[in-house]
């Protein structure tokens, strides 16, 4: 692999490693809130936190690359923050990433929510136990296997993203060429053998993500 090729390595596993973590981080208590949620409001809220899971990766890319634009309130917010614009930057993709990858992380754990239902919490109020403490000593461990599979689909689909990563961060190497884009990159210019390699390796990572979690799964169980 070219030194190209490795920076566009380091930084497809920094985002999906941070898109992860904040999605999961956020998930976790909009999962429990949607779950036990009772409103004529909760079927809209479903569809909309769904909605990237079936909308065309270049038509979410398109939107989003015009509410981060300079002249949009999102885009002028950042620049007077960061003196940067939001589009073509590192930080425009992360959070690209977390609007294409949050079903991938909340259908998982709002359901896993729902076949628990309140029987634990409750038993657990029962028994003195706070509600935090019940749901993080109680809840979560009963849920890990849907955690692990949130976890890990989350982090396996953020590596493969291209259509909102291209629109949004263009090819910036360094900055926003993540390896799908360098794969497109070295296809486009028939570079087949630099293609190959970059294929194999999103393939490896794939193949051990799915691995790890099959594991902790079964260890879990």
């Amino acid at each position: 692999m070219s030194e190209g090729d490795i920076l566009a390595l380091g930084l497809t596993l920094k985002l999906a490693a941070g898109v992860t973590l904040v999605l999961m981080l956020f998930s976790l208590p909009v999962g429990f809130f949607l779950a036990h949620w009772q409103s004529r409001w909760k079927l809209l809220a479903e569809a909309v936190t769904t909605l990237p899971l079936v909308l065309p990766p270049t038509v979410l890319g398109y939107y989003l690359l015009v509410a981060f634009s300079p002249d949009q309130a999102l885009g002028q917010a950042f620049s007077g923050l960061f003196d940067r614009q939001l589009a073509f930057s590192f930080e425009g993709i992360f959070l690209a990433s977390l609007i294409y990858s949050l079903p991938f992380a909340l259908r998982p754990l709002q359901a896993a929510f729902e076949q628990q239902g309140r029987a634990l919490i409750e038993t657990a109020a029962l028994l003195g136990m706070s509600p935090i403490k019940a749901f993080s000593q109680v809840l979560l461990p009963n849920i890990s296997p849907a955690l692990l599979s949130a976890a890990s689909l989350t982090f396996a689909h953020t590596i493969g993203e291209f259509g909102v990563i291209l629109m949004i961060g263009g090819n910036i190497p360094g900055e926003t060429q993540v390896l799908s884009v360098a794969l497109f990159e070295h296809v486009e210019t028939l570079q087949y053998q630099q293609a190959n390699q970059l294929a194999l390796t999103m393939l490896g990572i794939a193949l051990v993500v799915v691995l790890i979690s099959q594991w902790l799964g079964k260890r879990h169980a």
